[in-house]
């Protein structure tokens, strides 16, 4: 996502990571308990994965996280007057992509003085599934991580 960004930035389009909670808490990230914890935790997310977008805190409570659907992997895109113009239960780099260069389109078609009047869509996207990567994410969050999740039957 950090390349998309950037490949965005330039278009005026801000991107940023909104560190809500441990997913699959573990030994070596417990659940949170204090927002110095959810610092520190957040910090090494950036460390380990290389997010150069600048991460905001949700509350300790996830108020943020609750108002935007509570999924674990969402992405909103909102418009400068701060309507949601993109929602995806889940981040895949592709369908983003993809709504941006329509959203972008739209701006210029406006620009252009073309009249538009928005509509509703609802589709089905696909993402690349790495069970090898989710598995190696689990395991450093600690055994617990991974033996919850097995237990959980996803």
């Amino acid at each position: 996502m950090d390349a998309l960004a950037d490949e965005f930035a330039a278009q005026n389009v801000g991107s940023i990571f909104l560190y809500t909670h441990e997913a699959h808490p573990g030994e070596n990230y417990p659940h949170l308990t204090s927002m110095s914890q959810k610092t520190d935790h957040a910090r090494d997310l950036r460390d380990v994965y290389g997010v150069k977008r600048p991460i905001l805190l949700d509350a300790l409570d996830g108020a943020c996280h609750r108002t935007y659907g509570s999924m674990p992997n969402m992405t909103w895109i909102f418009n400068k007057a701060g309507a949601p113009v993109y929602k995806s239960n889940w981040t895949d780099v592709n369908s983003v992509r993809n709504a941006l260069e329509y959203y972008l389109d739209v701006v210029q078609r406006r620009r252009d003085r073309e009249r538009l009047v928005p509509f509703h869509v609802e589709r089905l996207d696909y993402r690349q599934s790495d069970r090898e990567g989710f598995y190696a994410g689990l395991a450093r969050s600690g055994p617990k991580a991974v033996r919850e999740f097995d237990e959980s039957g996803l």
